[in-house]
């Protein structure tokens, strides 16, 4: 078996899977988005000493499987440095105590691994991630063979969600309430930038769409219930406009057989929708993970290091280190 550990946020996260059948022994998670709301977003202070206290009660629960465990998988990056840091010294602990090797993991190649739960991996694979901290298109042939083909310039897609919940004292996380929101206005009330739209360049950016709904906000103070969700709307339409923009660019240079959405912000209805159709359009499967997968969770960290373990792609418990700006 062997353990996954996640603390790269504000989610606590342990899990158990066996190593031979990619089975899902043991899953359990602490959200503290309860606690950050109060701030309109994560202070990462408080999410360490939460994770202090929540990592130990959930590795209690799971000591049932503690005397089989093969490995330790951690999130090691990126993230928030002193989260990462809690995760990465309860996994030093158990691999010196026990003597198991630790697979560091990439917490951006996990989301990609959430795809394959209790399941074998599909590559090659084109995948689109988007989550609160980034925004990219990755082309996936293997665990060790990962290619950024595009990233945002600025703010990330689940972050401007965020950011735009905030501008309308909606509360925190963004990304939930907006889209629900989105479901009761009228997208063609306002007409937003689509980030990009005359560019060749293929890349991401929402910082001015965000600037943009900035300014709709000011404008139409104090905001009635009817205008917020109008707004939402016509947010998430631009939004999603320049993700299948960009996005089509790509499918008509790589036209890919199998495609993916993954992160936290792929558990938007309307971002699956959306995807779907243009799929249907090139001919390729679409791939999604189980909802309850698409944040931030051990169980995904638990399948990567399946494959890391595998390729002993191990990092010694006393050099292991946090990277919170790392990509691939």
């Amino acid at each position: 078996m062997i353990l996954g550990i996640e603390s790269s946020c504000d989610d606590s996260s342990v899990c158990v899977s066996e190593i031979a059948t990619k089975r899902l022994l043991f899953h359990r998670k602490i959200s503290q988005e309860a606690e950050h709301a109060k701030y309109g977003g994560v202070v990462p202070e408080l999410a360490s000493r939460l994770h202090a206290v929540d990592l130990p009660r959930l590795l209690e629960e799971a000591a049932p499987y503690l005397d089989d465990l093969q490995a330790i998988a951690v999130t090691n990056a990126p993230g928030l440095s002193v989260t990462l840091l809690e995760g990465v010294a309860m996994a030093q602990a158990l691999s010196i105590a026990k003597g198991l090797p630790i697979v560091a993991v990439n917490h951006l190649k996990a989301h990609i691994y959430s795809l394959f739960i209790e399941r074998d991996t599909i590559f090659p694979l084109l995948v689109l991630l988007i989550s609160g901290g980034h925004t990219m298109v990755l082309d996936v042939h293997g665990y060790d063979e990962i290619h950024t083909l595009a990233t945002t310039m600025d703010d990330s897609f689940g972050e401007s969600f965020d950011k735009v919940a905030k501008m309308m004292g909606l509360g925190y996380p963004g990304g939930p309430i907006i889209e629900n929101l989105a479901k009761k206005g009228d997208p063609d009330r306002f007409d937003l930038p689509i980030p990009l739209q005359h560019s060749p360049k293929i890349a991401f950016s929402y910082s001015g769409l965000k600037n943009a709904v900035r300014l709709l906000v000011e404008e139409h103070k104090p905001l009635d219930e009817r205008t917020k969700a109008d707004i939402a709307a016509a947010f998430q339409k631009a939004a999603i406009a320049h993700l299948m923009q960009k996005s089509k660019k790509i499918f008509e240079k790589i036209r890919p057989k199998d495609f993916a959405i993954v992160g936290g912000a792929s558990a938007n209805t309307a971002v699956r929708e959306a995807f779907a159709n243009l799929c249907a359009q090139y001919g390729a499967t679409l791939h999604l993970a189980d909802l309850q997968f698409c944040s931030d969770n051990a169980a995904m960290v638990a399948r990567c290091g399946i494959d890391g373990w595998a390729m002993e792609d191990f990092t010694d418990a006393l050099t292991i280190e946090v990277s919170p700006r790392a990509n691939f």
